[in-house]
């Protein structure tokens, strides 16, 4: 959890949390799935939005969205290859949670009970 309940205390009454990851058990404390027809709710007076996968209420600007921000890397990978092109940026490394079948995220590692192995070792 990124909020905690105390946290969202201190925020001014009627402030509003959306909160993007719920669909992998979202980010806060106090956050819990809502849906289109009852998108709302209030915990410690904070205004909360909690749909799940919200890109599909505009699935047409999200594609878009998703291919304009993703194209670089898919043309870094085309050009130089995974192990040129993940150590020439440090963004789309980040991005790498699994490399020929070794678990490289540390975070999803943990989550799914698989041993992690950092993707320098991983590329080796």
């Amino acid at each position: 959890m990124l909020l905690t309940r105390a946290m969202l205390r201190g925020m001014k009454r009627g402030s509003v949390l959306i909160d993007i990851g719920i669909d992998q058990k979202g980010v806060a404390e106090t956050s819990r799935p809502s849906s289109h027809s009852e998108p709302l709710y209030v915990e410690e007076g904070v205004l909360h939005y909690c749909v799940p996968n919200m890109p599909a209420a505009v699935a047409r600007s999200a594609t878009l969205a998703l291919a304009a921000a993703s194209l670089p890397y898919v043309l870094a990978l085309a050009e130089h290859g995974v192990k040129a092109a993940v150590r020439r940026d440090l963004r789309l490394a980040e991005g790498v949670q699994l490399h020929l079948g070794r678990v490289t995220h540390a975070h999803l590692a943990r989550d799914t009970g698989r041993p992690h192995t950092p993707l320098i070792q991983a590329l080796a």
